[in-house]
């Protein structure tokens, strides 16, 4: 809203732990989204779970997955992005450099591109879960037979509660700094949207 003063319902709101920090606190609403997958699926600990695409929010996802206590491998288009997951210990390969191999228990789509959800299928194991998180305008056009045939879940994923994002932050869970691009004066902000705009950028902070 970029507003300096805001009126809202008490329930809208949640406190920020003193230990969270404003330019890690904005951050809460793409951690929540990662924090819905544990809420709508269990994932064993060591489960092998693939997380595609290196955006912002794959690379949220990837992390909260690995402190959850699973096996996570990322696969993405970008070596700087995926640097940051694996400073947090999670593996990372170039996508270019993988062909679809059926194996892995849980595949999450955060590509954000139209053949995302065809490489997780192929991706995934017999009775195993896709996660979608990716939103296309559009159809998206899939083999379902392979979905099929392996009785793979297929499961939607949106926004999530804001108490365990908070929580994960407070106790320095997830690595958000890495993924800070700028930070820039409220008086420039139109700067701050074309910088936000610029290829590889994950994140650009408004402050006073």
């Amino acid at each position: 809203a970029f507003r300096e003063i805001l009126t809202l319902p008490e329930t809208n709101l949640h406190t920020v732990p003193n230990s969270v920090p404003s330019e890690h606190a904005v951050f809460c609403e793409p951690v929540a989204a990662a924090c819905e997958i544990l809420d709508q699926i269990r994932i064993p600990k060591q489960a092998r779970v693939a997380v595609l695409g290196d955006g912002k929010l794959g690379l949220l996802i990837s992390q909260v997955l690995q402190s959850s206590g699973a096996q996570v491998h990322q696969f993405g288009r970008y070596p700087d992005k995926l640097a940051i997951s694996a400073r947090a210990g999670v593996t990372t390969e170039l996508s270019a450099n993988k062909a679809p191999v059926a194996e892995y228990d849980f595949v999450v789509d955060a590509s954000g591109s139209a053949q995302g959800l065809q490489r997780a299928i192929q991706m995934t194991k017999p009775r195993g879960t896709v996660v979608m998180k990716s939103t296309l305008h559009g159809e998206v056009a899939i083999d379902t037979a392979s979905a099929i045939v392996n009785e793979i879940t297929l499961v939607g994923s949106r926004c999530g509660r804001f108490e365990p994002a908070l929580k994960l932050l407070a106790r320095k869970k997830i690595n958000v700094d890495d993924m800070i691009s700028d930070s820039i004066r409220l008086d420039y902000a139109p700067l701050a949207f074309e910088r936000a705009a610029q290829k590889g950028v994950l994140k650009v902070l408004l402050h006073p």
